[in-house]
Protein backbone atom coordinates (compact mmCIF):
# COMPACT_ATOMS: atom_id res chain seq x y z
CA UNK A 1 0.00 0.00 0.00
CA UNK A 2 1.50 3.04 -0.87
CA UNK A 3 -0.01 7.03 -0.57
CA UNK A 4 1.20 10.16 -2.31
CA UNK A 5 1.08 13.62 -0.70
CA UNK A 6 3.13 16.47 -2.95
CA UNK A 7 4.09 19.65 -0.79
CA UNK A 8 5.51 23.31 -1.08
CA UNK A 9 7.57 23.67 1.40
CA UNK A 10 9.01 26.52 2.68
CA UNK A 11 8.85 27.78 6.06
CA UNK A 12 10.76 31.45 7.19
CA UNK A 13 13.92 31.02 9.12
CA UNK A 14 13.87 31.38 12.65
CA UNK A 15 16.90 34.07 13.76
CA UNK A 16 18.08 34.14 16.93
CA UNK A 17 20.14 36.86 18.32
CA UNK A 18 22.19 37.51 21.15
CA UNK A 19 22.59 40.49 23.37
CA UNK A 20 26.47 41.88 24.50
CA UNK A 21 27.33 40.25 28.03
CA UNK A 22 29.26 41.61 30.60
CA UNK A 23 31.06 38.03 31.63
CA UNK A 24 34.77 38.29 30.65
CA UNK A 25 35.47 34.41 31.14
CA UNK A 26 33.64 32.66 28.39
CA UNK A 27 33.34 33.40 24.44
CA UNK A 28 31.34 31.45 22.08
CA UNK A 29 33.47 30.24 18.97
CA UNK A 30 33.10 31.51 15.34
CA UNK A 31 30.63 29.64 13.61
CA UNK A 32 27.50 28.75 14.32
CA UNK A 33 27.53 25.84 17.54
CA UNK A 34 26.34 22.73 15.90
CA UNK A 35 24.18 20.27 17.98
CA UNK A 36 25.43 16.85 17.97
CA UNK A 37 21.78 14.73 17.76
CA UNK A 38 23.16 11.51 16.39
CA UNK A 39 26.47 9.76 17.30
CA UNK A 40 28.11 9.20 14.11
CA UNK A 41 30.73 6.47 15.59
CA UNK A 42 28.33 4.15 16.65
CA UNK A 43 26.45 4.82 13.45
CA UNK A 44 29.22 3.86 11.72
CA UNK A 45 29.85 0.40 13.60
CA UNK A 46 25.76 -0.51 13.17
CA UNK A 47 26.50 -0.26 9.03
CA UNK A 48 29.98 -2.29 9.37
CA UNK A 49 28.24 -4.53 11.50
CA UNK A 50 24.56 -5.32 8.91
CA UNK A 51 26.96 -5.39 6.20
CA UNK A 52 29.48 -8.06 7.60
CA UNK A 53 26.31 -10.42 7.16
CA UNK A 54 25.88 -10.19 3.84
CA UNK A 55 23.18 -12.55 2.96
CA UNK A 56 20.89 -10.97 5.65
CA UNK A 57 21.98 -7.65 4.58
CA UNK A 58 20.95 -8.08 0.99
CA UNK A 59 17.44 -9.77 1.96
CA UNK A 60 16.60 -6.29 3.57
CA UNK A 61 17.30 -4.45 0.56
CA UNK A 62 14.41 -4.04 -0.15
CA UNK A 63 13.17 -0.44 0.73
CA UNK A 64 16.55 1.52 -0.27
CA UNK A 65 16.42 -0.19 -3.88
CA UNK A 66 12.65 0.93 -4.06
CA UNK A 67 14.05 4.54 -2.89
CA UNK A 68 16.80 4.41 -5.62
CA UNK A 69 14.69 3.95 -8.24
CA UNK A 70 12.01 6.20 -7.53
CA UNK A 71 14.77 8.68 -7.19
CA UNK A 72 16.29 7.79 -10.14
CA UNK A 73 13.23 8.08 -11.99
CA UNK A 74 12.95 12.08 -11.29
CA UNK A 75 16.52 11.98 -13.05
CA UNK A 76 14.73 10.73 -16.22
CA UNK A 77 12.56 14.40 -16.57
CA UNK A 78 16.37 16.25 -17.46
CA UNK A 79 17.00 15.56 -20.76
CA UNK A 80 21.29 16.11 -20.32
CA UNK A 81 24.15 13.72 -19.61
CA UNK A 82 26.18 13.79 -16.31
CA UNK A 83 29.74 13.29 -16.97
CA UNK A 84 30.92 13.40 -13.70
CA UNK A 85 28.14 12.52 -10.77
CA UNK A 86 28.31 11.90 -7.07
CA UNK A 87 26.33 9.35 -4.77
CA UNK A 88 26.65 10.71 -1.17
CA UNK A 89 26.10 8.06 1.63
CA UNK A 90 25.79 5.46 -1.27
CA UNK A 91 25.12 2.69 1.01
CA UNK A 92 25.68 -0.56 -0.93
CA UNK A 93 25.75 1.41 -4.15
CA UNK A 94 21.64 1.22 -4.43
CA UNK A 95 21.75 3.82 -6.70
CA UNK A 96 23.94 2.36 -8.84
CA UNK A 97 22.24 -0.68 -9.60
CA UNK A 98 18.90 1.27 -9.99
CA UNK A 99 21.21 3.36 -12.94
CA UNK A 100 21.45 0.28 -14.89
CA UNK A 101 17.52 -0.82 -14.62
CA UNK A 102 16.47 -0.96 -18.27
CA UNK A 103 12.81 0.65 -19.14
CA UNK A 104 12.90 2.71 -15.64
CA UNK A 105 10.54 5.00 -17.37
CA UNK A 106 7.39 3.95 -17.26
CA UNK A 107 5.91 6.93 -18.82
CA UNK A 108 7.16 5.49 -22.47
CA UNK A 109 4.65 4.17 -24.79
CA UNK A 110 4.02 0.36 -24.18
CA UNK A 111 6.28 -2.17 -25.99
CA UNK A 112 9.23 0.89 -25.85
CA UNK A 113 12.43 0.00 -24.78
CA UNK A 114 14.04 2.50 -22.83
CA UNK A 115 17.84 2.29 -22.32
CA UNK A 116 19.27 2.73 -18.37
CA UNK A 117 20.03 5.95 -17.25
CA UNK A 118 23.62 4.65 -16.82
CA UNK A 119 24.38 5.25 -20.67
CA UNK A 120 23.83 9.01 -19.40
CA UNK A 121 26.73 8.86 -16.99
CA UNK A 122 30.11 8.62 -17.44
CA UNK A 123 31.48 8.50 -14.00
CA UNK A 124 29.55 7.31 -10.91
CA UNK A 125 31.80 8.32 -7.80
CA UNK A 126 29.98 6.31 -4.60
CA UNK A 127 31.03 7.81 -0.97
CA UNK A 128 30.16 6.37 2.43
CA UNK A 129 31.62 5.90 5.36
CA UNK A 130 31.58 2.07 6.07
CA UNK A 131 34.05 0.32 3.71
CA UNK A 132 31.73 -3.16 4.72
CA UNK A 133 28.78 -1.69 3.07
CA UNK A 134 30.14 0.50 0.43
CA UNK A 135 32.04 -2.64 -1.13
CA UNK A 136 29.28 -5.52 -0.41
CA UNK A 137 28.25 -5.76 -3.69
CA UNK A 138 31.52 -5.06 -5.63
CA UNK A 139 31.13 -8.76 -7.57
CA UNK A 140 27.96 -8.06 -8.76
CA UNK A 141 27.16 -8.12 -12.32
CA UNK A 142 25.73 -4.20 -12.23
CA UNK A 143 29.29 -2.88 -11.80
CA UNK A 144 29.97 -4.10 -15.05
CA UNK A 145 27.31 -1.93 -16.80
CA UNK A 146 28.52 1.94 -15.20
CA UNK A 147 32.01 3.34 -14.44
CA UNK A 148 31.70 3.45 -10.57
CA UNK A 149 34.42 4.28 -8.42
CA UNK A 150 33.99 3.54 -4.26
CA UNK A 151 35.69 6.09 -2.14
CA UNK A 152 35.51 5.54 2.00
CA UNK A 153 35.72 8.89 3.76
CA UNK A 154 35.69 9.25 7.41
CA UNK A 155 32.86 11.64 7.45
CA UNK A 156 29.81 12.50 5.35
CA UNK A 157 29.94 16.16 6.88
CA UNK A 158 33.16 17.24 6.18
CA UNK A 159 33.32 16.47 2.04
CA UNK A 160 36.39 15.93 0.29
CA UNK A 161 35.78 17.67 -3.22
CA UNK A 162 36.84 21.32 -4.55
CA UNK A 163 34.60 23.44 -5.97
CA UNK A 164 32.29 23.01 -9.07
CA UNK A 165 33.57 19.93 -9.57
CA UNK A 166 30.25 17.49 -10.25
CA UNK A 167 27.19 17.69 -12.74
CA UNK A 168 25.03 16.06 -10.42
CA UNK A 169 24.69 15.08 -6.85
CA UNK A 170 22.37 11.58 -5.85
CA UNK A 171 21.85 10.67 -2.40
CA UNK A 172 19.58 8.01 -1.23
CA UNK A 173 18.72 7.30 2.76
CA UNK A 174 21.49 8.70 4.12
CA UNK A 175 21.67 12.41 4.81
CA UNK A 176 18.81 12.03 7.97
CA UNK A 177 21.43 10.86 9.69
CA UNK A 178 23.95 13.71 9.27
CA UNK A 179 23.80 16.41 12.66
CA UNK A 180 24.78 19.53 10.80
CA UNK A 181 22.50 18.93 7.87
CA UNK A 182 22.54 23.18 6.67
CA UNK A 183 26.35 22.65 6.49
CA UNK A 184 26.24 19.47 4.33
CA UNK A 185 23.91 21.54 2.11
CA UNK A 186 26.17 24.33 1.40
CA UNK A 187 29.01 21.95 0.88
CA UNK A 188 27.00 20.27 -2.07
CA UNK A 189 25.92 23.32 -3.65
CA UNK A 190 29.54 24.53 -3.61
CA UNK A 191 30.39 21.24 -5.29
CA UNK A 192 28.12 21.17 -8.02
CA UNK A 193 28.68 22.86 -11.05
CA UNK A 194 26.46 25.73 -12.33
CA UNK A 195 23.35 24.70 -13.18
CA UNK A 196 23.63 21.28 -11.81
CA UNK A 197 20.71 19.69 -9.60
CA UNK A 198 21.19 17.82 -5.82
CA UNK A 199 18.27 15.44 -6.07
CA UNK A 200 17.78 13.24 -2.76
CA UNK A 201 15.72 11.04 -0.32
CA UNK A 202 15.49 10.77 3.28
CA UNK A 203 13.60 9.43 6.06
CA UNK A 204 11.05 12.19 6.69
CA UNK A 205 9.66 12.56 10.28
CA UNK A 206 6.61 10.67 10.31
CA UNK A 207 8.66 7.20 9.60
CA UNK A 208 8.12 4.58 12.00
CA UNK A 209 5.13 6.60 14.08
CA UNK A 210 3.10 3.69 14.80
CA UNK A 211 6.88 2.00 16.62
CA UNK A 212 7.71 5.18 17.82
CA UNK A 213 3.67 5.88 19.72
CA UNK A 214 3.61 1.82 20.81
CA UNK A 215 7.44 2.30 22.53
CA UNK A 216 6.16 5.22 24.30
CA UNK A 217 3.05 3.71 25.63
CA UNK A 218 5.30 0.53 26.02
CA UNK A 219 8.18 2.36 28.79
CA UNK A 220 5.38 4.51 30.37
CA UNK A 221 3.75 1.14 31.45
CA UNK A 222 6.17 -1.46 31.92
CA UNK A 223 8.77 1.47 33.36
CA UNK A 224 6.99 4.63 34.55
CA UNK A 225 8.96 6.33 32.09
CA UNK A 226 10.21 7.44 28.60
CA UNK A 227 13.21 6.82 26.27
CA UNK A 228 13.65 7.53 22.72
CA UNK A 229 13.82 4.14 20.83
CA UNK A 230 13.61 6.18 17.48
CA UNK A 231 15.30 8.91 16.05
CA UNK A 232 14.50 12.32 15.07
CA UNK A 233 13.76 13.03 11.35
CA UNK A 234 13.53 16.48 9.83
CA UNK A 235 9.99 17.44 8.72
CA UNK A 236 9.37 17.99 5.25
CA UNK A 237 8.03 21.60 6.09
CA UNK A 238 11.66 22.61 6.72
CA UNK A 239 12.95 21.05 3.58
CA UNK A 240 12.33 23.44 1.09
CA UNK A 241 13.62 26.25 3.95
CA UNK A 242 17.34 24.40 4.74
CA UNK A 243 17.44 24.09 0.42
CA UNK A 244 16.54 27.77 0.07
CA UNK A 245 19.57 28.93 2.59
CA UNK A 246 21.87 26.83 1.37
CA UNK A 247 21.25 28.85 -2.20
CA UNK A 248 19.40 26.02 -4.00
CA UNK A 249 16.95 27.10 -6.69
CA UNK A 250 13.59 26.05 -8.73
CA UNK A 251 13.39 23.65 -6.15
CA UNK A 252 10.60 20.87 -5.70
CA UNK A 253 10.13 18.61 -2.26
CA UNK A 254 7.47 15.99 -2.94
CA UNK A 255 6.49 13.16 -0.15
CA UNK A 256 6.12 9.24 -0.61
CA UNK A 257 4.80 7.15 2.45
CA UNK A 258 5.60 3.09 1.58
CA UNK A 259 3.51 0.85 4.44
CA UNK A 260 5.40 -2.30 4.47
CA UNK A 261 3.55 -5.25 6.28
CA UNK A 262 5.25 -7.02 8.58
CA UNK A 263 4.70 -10.75 10.73
CA UNK A 264 5.07 -8.82 14.11
CA UNK A 265 7.34 -5.69 15.82
CA UNK A 266 10.11 -8.55 16.19
CA UNK A 267 10.53 -8.75 12.38
CA UNK A 268 10.41 -5.52 11.73
CA UNK A 269 12.87 -4.49 14.32
CA UNK A 270 15.23 -6.80 13.24
CA UNK A 271 14.96 -5.76 9.72
CA UNK A 272 16.11 -2.22 10.86
CA UNK A 273 19.21 -3.70 12.37
CA UNK A 274 20.00 -5.63 9.47
CA UNK A 275 19.28 -2.57 7.02
CA UNK A 276 21.80 -0.57 9.86
CA UNK A 277 19.03 2.02 10.54
CA UNK A 278 18.26 1.32 13.94
CA UNK A 279 19.02 3.89 16.57
CA UNK A 280 21.83 5.99 16.92
CA UNK A 281 21.38 9.06 19.30
CA UNK A 282 23.82 11.02 21.38
CA UNK A 283 23.10 9.35 25.18
CA UNK A 284 20.90 7.20 24.13
CA UNK A 285 20.27 4.16 27.00
CA UNK A 286 22.42 0.96 26.77
CA UNK A 287 21.91 -2.72 26.05
CA UNK A 288 18.89 -3.89 24.35
CA UNK A 289 15.20 -3.46 25.36
CA UNK A 290 14.01 -5.24 28.31
CA UNK A 291 11.82 -8.22 27.72
CA UNK A 292 8.92 -6.31 29.18
CA UNK A 293 8.73 -3.68 27.36
CA UNK A 294 8.87 -6.34 24.22
CA UNK A 295 5.81 -7.94 24.48
CA UNK A 296 4.26 -4.62 25.70
CA UNK A 297 5.36 -2.78 22.57
CA UNK A 298 3.99 -5.94 20.55
CA UNK A 299 0.86 -6.19 22.16
CA UNK A 300 0.18 -2.43 22.07
CA UNK A 301 1.16 -2.16 18.71
CA UNK A 302 -1.29 -4.76 17.46
CA UNK A 303 -4.13 -3.21 19.14
CA UNK A 304 -3.92 0.19 17.92
CA UNK A 305 -2.76 -0.37 14.43
CA UNK A 306 -3.54 -3.61 13.18
CA UNK A 307 -6.10 -4.36 10.58
CA UNK A 308 -8.54 -7.08 11.14
CA UNK A 309 -8.28 -8.52 8.00
CA UNK A 310 -4.37 -8.26 7.19
CA UNK A 311 -2.34 -11.03 8.64
CA UNK A 312 0.41 -8.52 9.53
CA UNK A 313 1.08 -5.27 10.86
CA UNK A 314 1.69 -2.41 8.51
CA UNK A 315 4.64 0.53 8.88
CA UNK A 316 4.71 3.32 7.68
CA UNK A 317 8.12 4.87 5.81
CA UNK A 318 7.47 8.39 4.88
CA UNK A 319 9.96 9.75 2.18
CA UNK A 320 10.83 13.01 1.43
CA UNK A 321 12.15 13.44 -2.31
CA UNK A 322 13.91 16.90 -2.69
CA UNK A 323 15.38 18.71 -6.05
CA UNK A 324 17.83 21.74 -5.61
CA UNK A 325 19.54 23.49 -8.80
CA UNK A 326 22.76 25.42 -8.15
CA UNK A 327 22.01 29.27 -9.34
CA UNK A 328 23.19 30.04 -12.92
CA UNK A 329 22.29 33.29 -14.81
CA UNK A 330 21.13 31.33 -17.56
CA UNK A 331 18.42 29.53 -15.35
CA UNK A 332 14.64 30.59 -16.56
CA UNK A 333 13.96 33.34 -13.57
CA UNK A 334 10.55 34.64 -12.58
CA UNK A 335 9.12 37.75 -14.24
CA UNK A 336 9.13 40.98 -11.87
CA UNK A 337 5.93 41.54 -9.87
CA UNK A 338 3.32 43.62 -12.57
CA UNK A 339 5.12 42.78 -15.26
CA UNK A 340 2.36 40.30 -16.58
CA UNK A 341 0.71 41.22 -20.45
CA UNK A 342 -2.88 39.47 -19.68
CA UNK A 343 -5.37 40.75 -16.61
CA UNK A 344 -6.32 37.86 -14.37
CA UNK A 345 -9.88 39.52 -14.43
CA UNK A 346 -10.10 38.88 -18.22
CA UNK A 347 -8.52 35.89 -18.60
CA UNK A 348 -11.37 34.66 -15.77
CA UNK A 349 -13.67 35.94 -17.52
CA UNK A 350 -14.23 39.18 -16.25
CA UNK A 351 -14.19 38.39 -12.59
CA UNK A 352 -18.37 38.33 -12.43
CA UNK A 353 -19.70 35.92 -9.90
CA UNK A 354 -22.82 35.25 -10.69
CA UNK A 355 -25.40 33.25 -7.95
CA UNK A 356 -27.54 30.04 -9.73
Amino acid sequence: MITLHTFRASLPRRCFTASASIRTYASQTPGNPMLEVFNRKAKHLQKDRAARNVEESRKVDYLKDEVALRLCERLLDIKRDFPNVLDLGANSCNIARALTTPNLDMAAPEGTLTPPLAERISKLTCVDTSRALLHRDKDLPFNQEINIHREVIPDLESLPYQPNTFDAVLSSLSIHWINDLPALLNQVNTMLKPDCPFIAAMFGGDTLFELRGSLQLADLERRGGVSPHVSPLADVRDVGSLLNRAGFKMLTVDVEDIVVEFPDTFALMQDLQSMGENNAIMHREAGPLSRDVLLANEAIYRTMHKDEDAPGIPATFRMIYMIGWKDDKNQPQPLERGSGELNLKDLLGGGDFHKS
